[in-house]
């Protein structure tokens, strides 16, 4: 029974809201350097969209005036556009990007070229600008002040994640395990430490353990691999050898990052049907930033989830 994969019109909704919890999170968190920079980048990222009437206007004039706003245009589509792929798509000088990333102009472009190249990055921009951070472009009125904060710290921290330091991802991890954990244990559940013998094939009805290896089989060999496995639950209801429930805790402090590595879920569910069954009842616990690409993608490879900022909708998965 399918509970959020299926219901694509929550979807954005449901970004938006998990984006917010991540951030707070991540403001109370983060090192102070980080953050420091984040919040400033932010700022910055804020004084671009107005300057642009909030991704309206993309013209001419606005970038000659401020040629410095291109990397943060740059950062605001999907996906976000590194230099060489901008220059591809737009079909425009490199040189003359390679100027405006420093927040300057060639000097000796004639004004022709010049206003042409910049009539095409501006209408690349408009016409690659991610529609789940700037949400009020599609319904073609202005932002909300939330959504306008929200979709400056998105990419502000596409600015900032070369940065980012992997104590944060760590936490981040910690935390929501220990969410996962504060979840079951009040419904209920008793935690099994996997440093006393436990497996994934002894666990009684209505325990759990985290960080546990399950094996799989390698396609073409007859050789195993253990994978691990971050939340194992044995659901109360369940009979003896019944297979237990798996979830895997994501995090995401950027969209671009997940729809890198988001084939890593699906050859895990792959492994996981190949060796147990087409049966076997595997989601993603989701925090932060994930755009309606990934959730699409797993979707259609019959991956579900559960957002932190709604974990109740564990329940629905019977457990």
């Amino acid at each position: 029974m399918a509970v959020n994969r299926d219901k694509p019109d929550r979807w954005k909704r449901d970004i938006g809201q998990s984006v917010d919890m991540y951030n707070r999170w991540f403001v109370q968190f983060a090192p102070e350097a980080y953050r420091t920079t984040r919040v400033q980048t932010t700022k910055d990222v804020e004084a671009t969209l107005r300057e642009t009437n909030n991704l309206a206007d993309i013209g001419v004039a606005l970038l000659k005036a401020k040629p410095a706003v291109l990397p943060t245009l740059r950062m605001a589509t999907c996906p976000p556009l590194a230099v060489d792929r901008l220059v591809g798509l737009a079909g425009v000088s490199r040189n003359l990007v390679a100027k405006m990333e420093k927040g300057d102009l060639p000097a000796r472009m004639p004004r022709e070229a010049l206003d042409r190249d910049l009539e095409q990055i501006g209408a690349t921009i408009k016409k690659m600008a991610d529609p789940d951070i700037f949400v009020w472009l599609e319904r073609g009125d202005r932002p909300s002040k939330q959504e306008l904060y929200r979709a400056a710290t998105v990419v502000a921290d596409r600015l900032c994640g070369a940065v980012a330091n992997p104590i944060v991802r760590n936490a981040q991890e910690k935390r929501q395990l220990a969410a996962i954990g504060e979840w079951l244990t009040s419904n209920g559940y008793s935690h099994l430490p996997p440093g006393e013998g436990t497996r994934y094939d002894n666990m009684q009805p209505g325990t759990f353990s985290f960080r546990l290896n399950v094996p799989v089989e390698q396609e073409g060999t007859a050789r195993s691999i253990n994978i691990p496995v971050d939340a194992v639950i044995m659901p109360k209801t369940a009979r003896a050898g019944e297979f237990p429930f798996l979830i895997e805790a994501k995090s995401a402090g950027d969209f671009a990052n997940v729809n890198k590595r988001r084939k890593e879920e699906a050859v895990k569910m792959s492994q996981l049907r190949r060796t147990y069954g087409q049966d076997v009842r595997f989601i993603l616990f989701l925090c932060g930033y994930f755009d309606s690409g990934y959730l699409g993608y797993e979707a259609a490879e019959g991956i579900d989830w559960v957002w932190e900022h709604r974990i109740d909708d564990l329940k629905k998965f019977g457990l």
